[in-house]
C-alpha cells in the first residue's frame, strides 16, 4: 500500500509544531543535541513548514526569494541572544508517490539552493531574530511503514539520517478526522 496523502499531511501539521519537532529529534539524538536549551525549547526551536528563503546573490543580482523543496525547517536560536545558531535542520517527509531518487533529489536541489548566501524568511513571531544562513545544513527524512523498502535503502546507501513516523500519529489524525465527519453528519 502506498504512502497516502493523509499520512504526509498529518506529518506536515504535527512537525510545524515545535514540540512535536523536538520529539522527532529525539529519534535522531544527535540532532536532539544540537539544540540550544531543552529548559527553553520555545526560545529554542524554530520550526518553519514549507520554507521560503531569500537568495542574496541572484544571476540579475535582485535577491530571490525561493520556496525551498524540504518540508519543515528546524532552525536553532540561543534563547538568551535572541539569535540564529549556524545549525539548520531541514525535514524531508516521503510524499505519496515519490520514488527515492525524487525525494533525494529534493534534498540534493535544497542543497544547490543554500549554497548560495540567503535569509530565511520568518514567521511573525520570530521576524526579530537575525536569519543569516547557516554554517551547517542537516537533513532528517521521515518515512512511514508503507515506504518502499527500496526508499530505505537507498537512504542507507546514501549515509542519510531517517525516521520511521510512528503510526500511532497518523492512526489518531484518522480518528480525528472520521470523528468530525460523524459529527457533520
Amino acid at each position: 500500500m502506498p504512502v497516502q496523502k493523509s499520512h504526509y499531511e498529518a506529518s506536515l501539521a504535527e512537525y510545524s509544531n515545535h514540540q512535536a519537532a523536538i520529539a522527532l529529534l529525539k529519534q535522531h539524538r544527535p540532532y536532539l543535541e544540537m539544540i540550544p536549551s531543552l529548559r527553553r525549547p520555545d526560545e529554542s526551536v524554530i520550526t518553519i513548514p514549507l520554507p521560503i528563503v531569500r537568495l542574496r546573490k541572484t544571476v540579475s543580482e535582485v535577491p530571490q526569494a525561493i520556496c525551498l523543496p524540504c518540508d519543515v525547517a528546524i532552525l536553532m536560536c540561543d534563547p538568551e541572544w535572541k539569535i540564529k545558531t549556524g545549525a539548520e535542520i531541514l525535514i524531508f517527509i516521503h510524499r505519496p508517490h515519490e520514488d527515492f531518487s525524487d525525494l533525494l533529489g529534493r534534498w540534493r536541489q535544497t542543497q544547490i539552493f543554500l549554497d548560495q548566501d540567503y535569509e530565511w524568511l520568518m514567521p511573525p513571531r520570530h521576524s526579530h531574530i537575525l536569519s543569516e544562513g547557516a554554517n551547517t545544513i542537516y537533513p532528517l527524512f521521515v518515512v512511514f511503514s508503507e515506504t518502499s523498502e527500496r526508499i530505505q535503502r537507498g537512504l542507507i546507501g546514501a549515509e542519510l539520517p531517517f525516521v520511521m513516523q510512528t503510526s500511532y500519529l497518523l492512526l489518531e489524525e484518522e480518528r480525528r478526522e472520521e470523528e468530525g465527519l460523524e459529527a457533520r453528519d
